[in-house]
């Protein structure tokens, strides 16, 4: 059996540095005072013995812990499948890859789980939560407040008291909602029907008021209500297809669901765009390059929601810091809007 090879301690950093062991401790743990070229000798020493800094020690020190949780109101089930997770999940950890920061995955799918969160978020083990996917009457945003950490949320929150100093990232649902409308009425298109999403998230919501604003007095029938799933999208089709057979445009509130109406409009012989034109949201290119035909989509930057979360978080809670130039600040609160664009495919 092979002997463990003792790790390297701060002292034998301090001798192979040739200063102190309170010098050494400044620079690892980032304090100021310590004069250019001692640093480095440090800095050098750190490297050749490959010394690692114990985080718990460090932790003490420090009172941070280089460690932010994500926290997603989903069942793992619904996080794993959805490429949007993926996709939000990949701009996150870039960012706090980026900053050395760890990234710790929370799943919530019942009471018992959302008491968990709590607690370890009141723990004192993160620096700050990244929480997304929020649905309305959610405890989550109750916990997180409790908890005291810093947070920033990933769409736009429906807070009940009224609160307006939450930081979150959002993209301009509504706004990206009428250009697929409008689209859709530019072509001739004049039965447009719409393909909700889950009503109790603002993403889904905002979707639905924009659909409203383009297409005033609809026919309240021309309505379904989705899940942002394949199979809602499916469900919601063969409801649309039997309430209004003369349909002849589909605006779906995300790519998943595009999808699953695409499916059934097959089914039921309707030709796309021909005879049905359809408009999804999101440009998930898993989803949008592979439909039958190509799905015509709204694109919004889901890595760049991700990477912003993780920005607001790491700089403070200021949005200005870090907010880029094409988005805008939401007025009257700490919330930061994406823009929203069309990108034309063959389905519409």
């Amino acid at each position: 059996m092979s002997e463990t090879v003792p790790r390297p301690t701060l002292e034998a950093v301090a001798e192979r540095a040739g200063v102190s062991r309170a010098t050494v401790s400044r620079v690892v743990n980032g304090a100021h005072g310590v004069r250019d070229a001692l640093a480095e000798r440090v800095r050098r020493a750190v490297e050749e013995l490959g010394y690692v800094p114990n985080q718990a020690a460090r932790s003490l020190v420090t009172r941070r812990h280089d460690a932010v949780a994500v926290v997603a109101a989903e069942p793992e089930t619904r996080v794993f499948a959805d490429p949007y997770f993926a996709q939000q999940l990949r701009g996150i950890s870039k960012e706090l890859t980026a900053h050395d920061n760890q990234l710790v995955l929370l799943l919530t799918e019942g009471r018992e789980d959302h008491a968990r969160v709590g607690r370890y978020l009141a723990g004192g083990h993160v620096d700050g939560a990244l929480v997304f996917s929020l649905h309305l009457h959610d405890p989550l945003p109750g916990l997180v407040r409790r908890a005291g950490v810093p947070t920033v949320f990933g769409g736009r929150p429906d807070w009940e008291d009224g609160r307006d100093d939450v930081v979150y990232v959002d993209s301009d649902n509504r706004g990206g909602a009428r250009a697929a409308v409008r689209h859709l009425a530019g072509l001739g298109r004049t039965r447009i029907a719409h393909i909700t999403g889950p009503l109790d998230q603002t993403s889904a919501a905002d979707r639905l008021a924009g659909f409203r604003d383009a297409r005033t007095g609809a026919d309240p029938g021309l309505v379904a209500h989705g899940d942002f799933t394949p199979a809602g999208g499916e469900r919601a089709m063969r409801e649309l297809l039997d309430r209004c057979p003369d349909l002849d445009a589909v605006f779906a509130a995300n790519d998943l669901t595009a999808a699953g109406a695409l499916r059934v409009l097959r089914e039921h012989g309707r030709r796309v765009p021909d005879d049905v034109a359809v408009v999804g949201f999101d440009d998930m290119l898993p989803v949008a390059e592979q439909t039958d035909p190509p799905l015509t989509t709204v694109r919004q930057d889901i890595e760049e929601m991700g990477r912003l979360m993780a920005r607001l978080l790491l700089r403070g809670p200021d949005p200005r810091t870090a907010t880029p130039e094409s988005a805008d600040l939401d007025p009257g609160t700490s919330g930061v809007i994406l823009p929203t664009t069309l990108v034309h495919r063959a389905s519409a």
